[in-house]
C-alpha cells in the first residue's frame, strides 16, 4: 500500500518537476550571463523608468526586500550587471531574482529582462493564479491546475486553507489538517486529495501528518480512494 501512495504521489510530484525544470533552465540562463542588451524587466512592461535602485554586478549580494529588474551584459566592464530595487506590490523580475517573502509569482514573459526572461511579483492573496515555481505561502493551498497557463509553464490556483477543502497533489497540508479522501483524477488529472481539520474518530489518508495529541489505530486497505486510510483519535 505504501508503494501504492508513493506511485500517487510520484505522479503528481513528476508534473511539478517538469515545470520546474524549466524555470530551473531559465534560472541557469540568467547565472550564464547570456543577453544581448541593457534594459529592465519593469520598465519593458510598464514605462515606468524611475530610478529606485540600483546597478551591482555580477555575484553581489541582493538586499534582503530587494529584487532585480534589469540585466546590462556589457556592464561592469563585461562581466555584466543587474539593476537592483526595493520590492512592491506588481513589479517585473528578471529570471534568478529574489522572490520576497510573502510575494507570488502570477505572470511570465519570456522574452522579458533583455532576453532572459522576467517574473511578475504580487503580493499573496486569496483565489489568486500563480505561475509554476512560485511560492505558496504559509496558510494557503493548491485547489486547481492548469497546464498551459502562465505563458505554457503552468498555472496553480492559490486559496487560504479551509476545512472540508479539496486540494491538488502537492499542495502543502496547513498544520491542524489531515487528508481524508484523495481523487486520483483530481485537479485536472494531478489527482486531488480532501482536507479537514483533525478530530477525534476521523479516517485519515495513508502518509497523512498526524497532528500532536492524535495517533492512528485501526487501518482500512481500501479506504482513501484505495491508497488505505487509518482510524484516528486522541492520544
Amino acid at each position: 500500500m505504501d508503494t501504492t501512495l508513493a506511485y500517487f504521489r510520484t505522479k503528481a510530484a513528476a508534473a511539478r518537476g517538469r515545470i520546474a525544470a524549466a524555470v530551473g533552465a531559465i534560472a541557469l540562463i540568467t547565472a550564464a550571463l547570456t543577453g544581448t542588451a541593457a534594459g529592465t524587466a519593469t520598465a519593458a512592461a510598464t514605462g515606468d523608468w524611475r530610478p529606485s535602485g540600483r546597478w551591482a554586478c555580477s555575484g553581489a549580494p541582493v538586499p534582503d526586500g530587494w529584487v532585480i529588474t534589469g540585466y546590462d551584459r556589457s556592464g561592469c566592464n563585461g562581466s555584466g550587471s543587474w539593476y537592483q530595487q526595493p520590492v512592491k506590490d506588481g513589479i517585473w523580475t528578471c529570471s534568478g531574482s529574489p522572490i520576497v517573502a510573502g510575494y507570488v509569482i502570477t505572470r511570465y514573459d519570456r522574452g522579458g529582462c533583455t532576453g532572459i526572461g522576467a517574473w511578475y511579483h504580487e503580493l499573496a492573496r486569496d483565489k489568486r493564479w500563480t505561475c509554476a515555481g512560485s511560492p505558496i505561502p504559509p496558510g494557503y493551498v493548491t485547489t486547481n491546475y492548469l497546464r498551459d497557463g502562465c505563458n505554457g509553464i503552468g498555472a496553480w490556483y492559490h486559496e487560504l486553507a479551509r476545512d472540508k477543502r479539496w486540494t491538488c497533489s502537492g499542495s502543502p497540508i496547513p498544520p491542524g489538517y489531515v487528508t481524508t479522501n484523495y481523487l486520483r483524477t483530481g485537479c485536472n488529472g494531478v489527482g486531488a486529495w480532501y482536507h479537514e481539520l483533525v478530530r477525534h474518530g476521523i479516517w485519515t489518508c495513508a502518509g497523512s501528518p498526524i497532528p500532536p495529541g492524535y495517533r492512528s489505530t485501526t487501518y482500512m486497505s481500501t479506504g482513501c480512494g484505495g491508497v488505505g486510510a487509518w482510524y484516528t483519535v486522541r492520544a
